[in-house]
């Protein structure tokens, strides 16, 4: 059976017809070849003919570039080729000069590992000696000082560079010649774990210069909505945009498939997949399902096995699941097995997202929209790689994201990709690096200003004055306890630090806010797919002690927010609203939990937590005076439809920054200051701020007319967790009134005319309550 007998079966049986939503189908592209600027060495032109290689158009724009000095982003689609495009511009500078470096920093494991297979091929084919070698915290220490005198090629990542710029005099050979940083699937390092990246990177760019280097930078992502802005930011320093794709693809078929369709759902998304899977791989399409869990891949697994167990033994044998947490022997066996096709189905979490070969594949199955347009589209084009027809389906969950791309197919395939956030000004990330600086080499005022930006100078007197770092001749050098790289954490804020241990084996560390969210005690917490039951929570330790278990039932916190404003950066008018960005104060009190199963509460403890309070960034929105009084004299809930509108601009600013709503934090009061007016607040849930309600704030009128059309279009009747009921919320979803969330964003989109509103968009007519 061929993808076209399998997209005939979605649209010929009945329970799958009437689940897909809308079925794309994408033209076959050709390849597009370019032209060097200057021919290769001859070892490098040979190793292109010997294995049958033509350059497509967007690899020759990105050697032409780096060989011309600029330092390049590349945002072509996954399979396009763009390891090629940064290993030829860095072979040919190891032929120009047999004293060049490179550092390539990799997100995983894998990922380096299948670099460093294919440098060697490179090495062996070309006989240009790069001496590549994998510097990590696996490496042994025997290999390390001949790694760090001879390799012509580091391969590492951004945790062992981390602590590796502390011992640079022991690698003074490689940073003294530096000459290329590569940093690949660069797309991961957003959010707070990118703004450490970019302070970490910053921190090398300050020992190169030290050793006379000035390395040239390539940056290897998924495609974003800001990729030169994002590239300036993680990196500081301008780049050059490489993203029309030259390579060929075949006919692409994309089905977005509603479980709830009907605004019920008979059965779970998973189990919907699960089928999918399986008629796939019973019309021997080799297929790829990506889960949003662990514990879902097996589950899926264990589903799609059972059922082919009535069909076929073969099928089951050919079936498998593929995760973090196996041994590497195993996933590089199930690699082989999937290029072979000797395994024909393997359901994974999004380890299999990034650039790992593992061949070909017809179909592609994604379990739950992936939080960003860029994952959905990485991961459907697993499939179709050699240039086949393909088939991608995308499975929706009953949240928000989803169910407003199933409402608004021409949404989904029309949609820019997100803006990727990355905040080099967030004083408590600056501050953390700032340390591990000056313990790398004094700090100086007027030399060093330029890696660390306009607070440089008012954080370094704060530090100063807690005695972390003293004044030398030299410059400021660290005077703390311990070493600096141990006290920052690339993976969260510089913050409190609570660890979860069970059985005295460390699972993860949260910070404070986390830690209240989800491991107090009595929480029932999820890591990496599997479920613990937090059975202690020590606040002077900060130590969590929690248990394996298999519980039925979970639980979910209740807190109360209060918020200060405490200045405002920026205004502005969209649509006869008053919005404004700014500094805020907010305190968050956690004071219980329920304990529920399903919708049903079984019970409601209390929770006696210290309050958490913090400063961050926040944009608000205050409703006009004629949209307040219209939803009160229509007898509807005010309260109720502005927490309605905060829950549902919350859950669709994923749509439109690149971020997950567990990031951010929002309050809403039909009487908030001193005037008494209707606010909506959404900040960022992190000290400092991080970017992310900054950016909004610039996309309002865009994310007003989403949430807009999430609520106005969702078929039910008063509100459900497919519009404007959150996970998250801390006042389990009370009040909450949703045809006054739906005049309120209307009015939100509406230009006011003779100080009434022009009338809602077109539409179908919101759902009476």
């Amino acid at each position: 059976m061929a993808v076209d007998d399998v997209v005939r079966l979605l649209g010929t049986n009945p329970v799958y017809r009437s689940r897909v939503t809308c079925h794309q189908v994408s033209d076959p592209e050709p390849a597009r070849f370019g032209t060097l600027g200057a021919p290769l060495p001859g070892a490098l032109d040979a190793y292109l003919n010997g294995n049958g290689i033509r350059l497509y158009s967007h690899q020759c724009e990105a050697i032409n570039s780096l060989r011309a000095g600029k330092n390049v982003i590349i945002t072509t689609p996954t399979a396009s080729g763009k390891t090629l495009a940064f290993n030829i511009p860095v072979f040919t500078g190891l032929v120009a000069d047999p004293d060049t470096r490179a550092l390539y920093l990799y997100p995983t494991k894998a990922l380096s590992n299948d670099q460093y297979v294919t440098l060697r091929a490179m090495e062996k084919f070309t006989g240009i000696p790069a001496k590549p070698a994998i510097y990590d915290g696996d490496t042994p220490q025997s290999k390390r000082v001949a790694i760090r005198e001879h390799a012509r090629i580091v391969i590492s990542n951004p945790y062992e560079l981390h602590q590796v710029l502390s011992w640079h005099a022991k690698w003074s050979p490689f940073f003294s010649h530096l000459k290329f940083v590569v940093i690949d699937e660069a797309h991961r390092y957003r959010g707070v774990f990118g703004s450490q990246i970019a302070l970490l990177i910053r921190r090398l760019l300050r020992i190169a210069r030290a050793y006379g280097a000035d390395p040239q930078f390539v940056l290897s992502t998924a495609t974003l909505a800001n990729p030169e802005e994002f590239a300036g930011r993680l990196v500081g320093r301008p780049f050059t945009l490489v993203d029309t794709d030259g390579s060929p693809h075949g006919t692409r078929h994309f089905v977005l498939y509603n479980p709830f369709y009907d605004g019920i759902g008979e059965r779970s998304a998973h189990q919907e997949t699960k089928d999918l899977l399986l008629s796939c791989v019973k019309g021997d399409l080799q297929t790829l399902c990506f889960t949003g869990s662990r514990k879902m891949a097996e589950l899926v697994t264990l589903w799609t096995r059972e059922d082919a167990r009535r069909t076929s033994a073969r099928l089951v044998q050919g079936i498998s699941a593929y995760r973090a947490g196996y041994l590497p022997e195993e996933r590089r066996t199930i690699e082989r097995q999937l290029k072979s096709g000797e395994i024909r189905g393997v359901v994974s979490t999004n380890a299999l997202e990034l650039g790992i070969d593992i061949g070909s594949l017809d179909a592609v199955i994604i379990d739950g929209y992936p939080g960003t347009m860029m994952s959905t589209r990485q991961q459907a084009g697993r499939a179709g790689r050699k240039g086949a027809e393909s088939l991608a389906v995308l499975v929706a969950q009953a949240n928000p994201l989803d169910q407003y791309f199933m409402h608004h197919p021409d949404a989904f395939f029309s949609r820019l990709h997100e803006h990727a956030i990355i905040d080099t000004e967030n004083p408590y990330i600056v501050s953390g690096h700032l340390l591990c600086a000056a313990a790398e080499l004094p700090l100086r005022e007027e030399a060093d200003a330029g890696f660390f930006g306009e607070s440089f100078a008012p954080l370094l007197a704060g530090l100063a004055e807690s005695n972390l770092i003293k004044k030398t001749p030299r410059g400021w050098v660290y005077a703390g306890r311990g070493r600096a790289a141990d006290v920052v954490s690339l993976d969260g804020m510089a913050a409190e630090s609570f660890r979860i241990l069970c059985h005295g084996r460390l699972l993860e560390t949260m910070d404070r806010a986390q830690a209240y969210r989800e491991a107090h005690k009595g929480a029932i917490m999820l890591h990496q797919g599997e479920t613990y039951i937090v059975n202690e929570m020590d606040l002077e330790t900060h130590t969590v002690r929690v248990s394996e278990t298999d519980v039925d039932y979970y639980t979910q916190p209740l807190k109360e927010v209060d918020l200060r404003v405490i200045e405002t950066l920026e205004t502005r008018d969209v649509n006869g609203t008053k919005c404004a960005f700014g500094d805020v104060e907010v305190t968050e009190q956690y004071t219980g939990y329920k304990i529920k199963k399903g919708d049903t509460i079984l019970g409601v403890e209390p929770l006696n937590l210290p309050p958490l309070t913090f400063r961050t960034k926040a944009f608000w929105l205050v409703l006009p005076d004629p949209s307040a009084a219209a939803v009160t004299a229509a007898g509807l809930d005010l309260a109720g439809g502005l927490h309605g509108a905060e829950h549902a601009l919350i859950a669709l600013m994923p749509l439109h920054v690149m971020c997950d709503r567990w990031d951010i934090g929002g309050l809403s009061t039909p009487t908030f200051g001193e005037n008494g007016e209707p606010t909506i607040f959404v900040y960022d849930g992190y000290e400092g701020g991080i970017g992310l309600a900054e950016k909004a704030f610039t996309l309002l009128p865009a994310l007003f007319l989403s949430a807009y059309e999430l609520v106005r279009d969702c078929p039910c009747r008063k509100g459900c967790p497919s519009c404007i009921y959150s996970p998250k919320c801390g006042n389990d979803n009370v009040p909450l009134d949703k045809e006054a969330t739906v005049k309120i964003l209307g009015d939100f989109i509406t230009v006011p005319v003779n100080g009434e509103t022009a009338g809602y968009p077109s539409g179908p007519e919101p759902a009476a309550s």
